[in-house]
C-alpha cells in the first residue's frame, strides 16, 4: 500500500515510479504535413490520466505530459550529479554539522571543505533534489534534525499519547478537514492515511497553542507525510517550517504573516511582471483572492507534487 509507512527502497536511477508517457515526434514529407497537423490538433485535445511519484492522479493533455516528462528527465540528470558527489565525497556529505550556539564557532573557523560543501549544496538544491534523497536532505538543511535533537527521543510518541482522546476547537476543525484533504489520493482518502495525518496535526496543535490549527496546514502536513515517509519526520518538518522558516504569524488567528507575504508578492509582481500587474489592476482584480491559498498551502495544491 502506498503511504508514509511504505519502506520500498529506490535504486539510484529510479526517480519516477509513476508511468511516464512518451510521445514521439514524427518526421514526414510535405505531402503528409496537413494530415499530421490535423491529427496533432485532435491529439492535443485528448485527456490522459496517470499517477505521479507521490500517488496523485495527474490529468492533462499531451503537452502537459511532455512538460512533466521534461521535468522528470531533468530530475534524473540532476540525480546523476548527486550520485557522483556521493561517490566522491561520501554518502552523507551534504548533512550539516551539528554546531550548538554555545560553541561560538564562527564562519571563519569552519573548515574550507565544509564551506565548499555548503556552496555546492545550495546550487544543487536550487536545481532540484532527487526524490529518494529528499527526506534526509530536507531534514538536515531545514534544521529539523537539529530541532529534534533538543528534546527526548520519545517526544513525538509522548505527545501523541498525551493528546489521545482530547477534544479542542483545533481537533474539531482538523476532523472536519481530514476528508477534504487531497480526497482523490488513494492513501489520504482511507482511514489509515487520515489517522496518520490527524496525529501529526493534533500533535502540533498541542505543541504550539498560539497556532493550534489553521486551514491550509492539512495540505502542508499531508504532502510532508508523503515525502518524508514517517509521521515523526513529517511532524518535525512541520515544526521547523512554522517556527523557523516561514514568516512569523502566518497561521495565527489574524494571519498577519500571510498578509505580509501577500504585500511582498504584489510588490514583486509589479517589479518583475509590470504588464501583468497593470492588467490585473485595470481589471480591479485582487491577486490575494488566489494567492492566499498558494501561501497558506505552500503551493502544495498548486504545483506538481514532484517539484522539489
Amino acid at each position: 500500500m502506498f503511504g508514509p509507512q511504505s519502506r520500498r527502497e529506490l535504486s539510484n536511477n529510479e526517480f519516477s515510479p509513476g508511468r511516464i508517457l512518451h510521445w514521439k515526434t514524427l518526421t514526414t514529407s510535405p505531402a503528409t504535413t496537413s494530415t499530421i497537423t490535423s491529427v496533432a490538433r485532435k491529439a492535443s485535445t485528448i485527456t490522459v490520466k496517470f499517477e505521479d511519484l507521490y500517488g496523485f492522479t495527474v490529468e492533462g493533455n499531451i503537452d502537459d505530459v511532455n512538460v512533466l516528462n521534461e521535468v522528470r528527465e531533468r530530475v534524473r540528470q540532476q540525480g546523476r550529479v548527486w550520485w557522483a558527489l556521493e561517490a566522491n565525497k561520501g554518502a552523507n556529505w551534504y548533512l550539516q554539522p551539528q554546531i550548538s550556539s554555545n560553541e561560538g564557532i564562527s564562519v571563519a573557523s569552519l573548515k574550507l571543505s565544509t564551506l565548499t560543501n555548503t556552496i555546492t549544496l545550495k546550487r544543487l538544491i536550487r536545481k532540484g533534489i532527487p526524490p529518494v534523497l529528499r527526506p534526509k536532505v530536507w531534514l538536515s538543511v531545514s534544521g529539523a534534525t537539529k530541532k529534534r535533537s533538543t528534546v527526548p527521543e520519545s517526544y513525538y510518541d509522548d505527545l501523541i499519547r498525551a493528546t489521545e482522546g482530547k477534544v479542542t476547537p483545533a481537533t474539531r476543525q482538523i476532523d472536519h478537514d481530514l476528508p477534504r484533504t487531497f480526497p482523490c489520493h488513494p492513501w489520504l482518502d482511507n482511514p489509515e492515511g487520515q489517522a496518520s495525518l490527524r496525529r501529526v496535526l493534533v500533535a502540533y496543535s498541542f505543541r504550539d497553542s498560539d497556532v493550534g490549527y489553521c486551514q491550509g496546514l492539512n495540505y502542508v502536513a499531508a504532502l510532508l507525510l508523503l515525502v518524508m515517509k514517517t509521521e515523526e519526520d513529517a511532524f518535525w518538518m512541520l515544526a521547523v517550517l512554522l517556527e523557523n522558516v516561514l514568516v512569523n504569524d502566518c497561521y495565527t488567528d489574524n494571519l498577519s504573516g500571510c498578509h505580509v507575504e501577500q504585500r511582498v508578492f504584489k510588490d514583486l509582481l509589479a517589479k518583475k511582471c509590470p504588464r501583468i500587474a497593470a492588467h490585473l489592476e485595470a481589471m480591479e482584480f485582487d491577486v490575494s483572492l488566489v494567492a492566499t491559498e498558494w501561501f497558506l498551502c505552500l503551493f502544495s495544491k498548486s504545483l506538481p507534487s514532484e517539484v522539489g
